[in-house]
C-alpha cells in the first residue's frame, strides 16, 4: 500500500513555530516514527509552501497511490483550487490538521477540502497523521 502525506505552508517549521499549538517535534522526526510503526506500508512525505506545487503533487499521485493525507494548512481555508484538485483525482484523501481548527480563529472554521475528502481528522496533534493512516487500512 502506497500512502503520501502532503503538507502545506509553514509546516516545514514544526518544532519551531508556535510549539504551544503544534508541539516541539519536527515533522521529519515524526515521519521517521511513522515509517518505523508502519513498516509494511510505502509512506512518502511532501511539503511545499506554494499552492500550485501542492496541486501539482495531488494530480501527480492522485491516480496511482492508495491514499493521500493532506494537511493544506492555511490553504485549507482559502484554496478553491486545492479542493478542486482533491475532487479531480481517484485516490481517497483524508484531510488532517494538528490543531482543532474549530477552537481557533473563525476563518479557520471553513474548509474547501472537507466536502471532497474521505474524512477529516483534527485536533490530535501529530497523532492526527497516524489516525489518518489507520483510516486506509
Amino acid at each position: 500500500m502506497k500512502i503520501i502525506i502532503i503538507n502545506g505552508p509553514n509546516l516545514n517549521l514544526l518544532g519551531k513555530r508556535e510549539p504551544e499549538i503544534y508541539g516541539g517535534k519536527t515533522f521529519e522526526s515524526y515521519f521517521g516514527d511513522l515509517q518505523s510503526k508502519f513498516k509494511d506500508l510505502e509512506l512518502e512525505y511532501y511539503q511545499s509552501n506554494i499552492e500550485g506545487e501542492l496541486i501539482d503533487k495531488i494530480q501527480e499521485v492522485g491516480f496511482t497511490y492508495d491514499g493521500i493525507i493532506l494537511n493544506a494548512a492555511a490553504y485549507t481555508h482559502t484554496s478553491v483550487g486545492l479542493g478542486d484538485a482533491v475532487k479531480a483525482v481517484n485516490t481517497p484523501v483524508v484531510e488532517v490538521h494538528i490543531s482543532n481548527t474549530y477552537k481557533r480563529e473563525a476563518f479557520r472554521h471553513k474548509s474547501y477540502i472537507s466536502s471532497c475528502s474521505k474524512g477529516v481528522i483534527l485536533g490530535f496533534g501529530l497523532k492526527s497523521y497516524e489516525l489518518a493512516i489507520w483510516s486506509f487500512l
